[in-house]
């Protein structure tokens, strides 16, 4: 699916089911002329197109069942002008990969380091932070013992400046960030330092903006269209726009985008962004959504078969078990997920130093947030006491918390050090937010 480089040219091929025809256009033909693609009859379009080779621009043109045309950038996009402009051809296999040898720290063994790449390292004014920046500042990354780097999404969404949670292209690195192999040799440098990588994902809902899978076909069926429910579903926090897991080939879209991290980006691990949102319509079960069990399953069982060593990792916050508990099919079972973020422990942890005195301290909440564990494992947790969310949404870092606008003082940094330290000498797999080792 998408554009496959072979010698000679690239084969388009693209899914649109209510398309009565689908075209190809680009740089190999001046954008002059049309490109008929076959139709397969299931619902995807394909063809062979000579002279199309990598780095040219394309997009596809759909018509629908009136006769109506319409250009669309290829949801399976590899690499992208922007989130608004052309797709390009690229060959993943044009990287030649440096660290061969490198193997993942057992999940017991792991430590990790969520890094927003857009300001892990850039320089104000010139434009956000890449993967070349960040490169540069790796070895501080080790030094510090960390041997995991959780990297905020990093795949195309709108605008340059994003924590990136309104990714647009699952299968495209961020344009502002550099090109897919920037991308690629970042995870290779972290490789050769020792240091794995887990990628963040987001399959809640996408975008809501700049959306190339949007009405894709030309008929919106009410709504978005053939990706996306068009019913009660749809709604998410954060848009109408919850992918539609009841699809075959949308759950192959989500599966396919995590595995081209895993496998072309050879990425450690994933985090699964807010899956309570996957499984439910609002985050209540009352509003439970069977279909997103499918996904969840098939991937994880799909990962513990192929490539066991890597992590994936659920930010659930519903608690339970059943999350991390083994997924035995695709129709039962546990979620299978490795581990899950500990929201029970960076809430109490949080709460017990940002008191101000001792009898706003609940040491009970304290103690079973130390030994609390998922599925009788304690790896099964992610623990933290700072993280992306947590220094924002009306929040801020501890230091900041314990005494707000005295964040430097003897008593800020030393508090904020004990939450840290708790973190660290706790049952779980640790993790600090960048810029948490400068109280930044």
């Amino acid at each position: 699916m998408g554009a496959t480089v072979y010698a000679g040219g690239t084969t388009f091929r693209v899914w649109a089911p209510m398309a009565s025809r689908v075209f190809v256009s680009g740089d190999f033909n001046g954008w002059g002329t049309w490109i008929e693609l076959g139709n397969e009859f299931n619902g995807n379009f394909s063809g062979d197109v000579a002279g199309a080779v990598k780095g040219q621009k394309y997009k596809f043109i759909t018509r629908n069942q009136w006769g109506s045309d319409a250009w669309r950038a290829d949801p399976r996009s590899a690499w992208q002008e922007n989130s608004t402009g052309s797709s390009i051809i690229y060959d993943h296999g044009e990287y030649w990969w440096n660290a061969q040898q490198y193997s993942s720290p057992g999940f017991n063994e792991m430590i990790i380091y969520e890094m927003h790449v857009g300001t892990f390292h850039d320089s104000p004014g010139f434009g956000p932070g890449n993967w070349n920046s960040a490169i540069a500042r790796l070895d501080h990354v080790r030094d510090l013992g960390a041997n995991m780097i959780k990297v905020m999404p990093a795949y195309e969404f709108a605008g340059d400046f994003s924590w990136g949670y309104n990714a647009a292209f699952p299968f495209a690195p961020e344009s502002a960030y550099g090109h897919p192999n920037d991308m690629k040799r970042f995870v290779d440098e972290a490789h050769m330092r020792g240091i794995g990588v887990i990628f963040d994902v987001v399959h809640n809902h996408y975008g809501p903006s700049d959306l190339p899978m949007w009405c894709f076909s030309g008929d919106c069926l009410g709504s978005g269209g053939e990706y996306f429910y068009n019913d009660w579903r749809k709604s998410t926090p954060w848009g109408d726009t919850r992918p539609d897991y009841g699809r075959p080939e949308v759950r192959a879209y989500i599966r396919d985008s995590m595995m081209n991290l895993t496998h072309s980006f050879r990425g450690d691990g994933l985090r699964w962004d807010a899956t309570k949102y996957m499984r439910t319509q609002n985050g209540s079960d009352t509003t439970a959504i069977p279909d997103a069990w499918r996904v969840f399953r098939s991937i994880n069982r799909e990962i513990n078969a192929t490539q066991p060593w890597k992590i994936s990792i659920a930010e659930d916050f519903g608690g339970g078990d059943f999350i991390t508990n083994d997924a035995t099919s695709d129709t039962s079972g546990g979620a299978g997920f490795d581990s899950q973020w500990g929201g029970d422990f960076v809430h109490a942890i949080r709460a017990a130093v940002i008191a101000s005195n001792d009898s706003g301290r609940d040491m009970n909440s304290v103690r079973n947030a130390i030994t609390q564990r998922y599925s009788g494992r304690h790896t099964a947790r992610v623990i933290y006491s700072e993280s992306h969310d947590e220094v924002a949404n009306g929040k801020a870092r501890v230091p900041e918390e314990i005494w707000p606008g005295n964040a430097g003082s003897w008593a800020a940094k030393k508090r904020s050090t004990l939450a840290a330290g708790v973190v660290f000498t706790s049952p779980g797999i640790p993790m600090i937010f960048q810029g948490q080792e400068f109280l930044e």
